[in-house]
């Protein structure tokens, strides 16, 4: 029997490359939203033009690095939140509360980078110098 022809099953490298054309365009789409922004607006406010900006939200456009820093300076987020929607850079490290910070969606991104900032910084204190419970222990103790 000859080998069997590959039926498209929607899991080949072209189909993942449009899937994230669209998960892209929704999150700008979801953003602006959010913003309460047309897509003119945004357009207008990004620097790109307006049929460009509604072709990426349908995902029929996936935009380059720089499209996305201007969009995301239209959108008043950071440009590392498209980047990571995109596909570009990788998601940051999580565990359950920045994931749960991120898919916040009552939350602006400036609001969940600055929330996530101060969690990594507590993280960070407390490995250096013991988690806090440990530390008031030992506080105790040289007390008695």
């Amino acid at each position: 029997m000859a080998d069997k022809e590959q039926v498209p099953d929607g899991t080949g490298p072209i189909d993942k490359v449009a899937d994230l054309g669209r998960d892209i365009g929704e999150y700008i789409r979801q953003q602006r939203s959010n913003a309460k922004i047309s897509l003119r607006q945004l357009s207008k406010l990004a620097g790109v033009s307006n049929p460009y900006l509604s072709q990426i939200e349908r995902g029929m456009r996936k935009p380059s690095a720089e499209i996305l820093q201007q969009i995301a300076k239209g959108l008043r987020i950071s440009a590392e939140a498209l980047y990571v929607q995109a596909g570009i850079l990788d998601l940051p490290t999580g565990g359950p509360v920045p994931d749960a910070i991120r898919a916040d969606a009552d939350l602006t991104e400036r609001q969940k980078q600055v929330l996530l900032d101060i969690y990594e910084s507590f993280r960070r204190e407390n490995q250096a110098g013991g988690r806090p419970e440990q530390q008031h222990e030992a506080a105790a103790e040289t007390k008695e």
